[in-house]
């Protein structure tokens, strides 16, 4: 992964961690919005970003806010900025094509290709999403085989996804979810 600082750009991030039904997630959002987020503490990832790390609830409320209201059914679209620094070229505009998705909607690898308008190919496609640094936010658990769920590397794998999707009405509740 890139670094801010290999970017040119410096700053600071504040960190969240948030439980969720999926698991404790953390949000690390930065002067420009949120920059990374994934599963499991944040420890460290100031560092592997390149930036100091503050504290700053503020900074992070509306984030977190966000996050509650998705996962308790009240929030279908994020407005939280995104920083897209630490992407670049085809595996940005994947990723701003991703962001587009609709929540209760899904598209396959194929087709986020087409939306990105980069000549990458499916396959290429599941590896930017294994390596999104804003998952959920920038919702790759959207993105599905041509057969099948696809692959998850966020949570749990592919039980995570499923959850998610379930979640957002796009799939239908299993009888374990009752």
């Amino acid at each position: 992964m890139m670094t801010i600082t290999e970017t040119g750009a410096a700053g600071t991030v504040a960190l969240a961690e948030v439980p969720t039904p999926v698991g404790a997630f953390t949000l690390a959002i930065t002067e420009t919005g949120l920059v990374a987020s994934g599963w499991g503490s944040g420890a460290g990832l100031a560092e592997r970003l390149g930036l100091v790390e503050v504290h700053d609830a503020d900074r992070t409320a509306s984030a977190v806010a966000e996050l509650d209201a998705y996962f308790a059914g009240e929030l279908r679209a994020f407005r939280t900025p995104i920083d897209w620094r630490l992407m670049a070229g085809s595996r940005l505009r994947v990723l701003q094509a991703l962001h587009a998705v609709p929540y209760g909607s899904a598209v396959t690898y194929g087709e986020l290709a087409k939306l990105s308008g980069t000549s990458v190919p499916a396959r290429g496609i599941g590896s930017i999403m294994g390596s999104n640094p804003i998952p959920i936010f920038v919702p790759c658990h959207r993105v599905i085989a041509g057969t099948g769920l696809g692959g998850f590397s966020g949570g749990v794998g592919v039980e995570t996804k499923r959850w998610l999707l379930t979640h957002e009405g796009y799939l239908q509740p299993t009888l374990l979810d009752l």
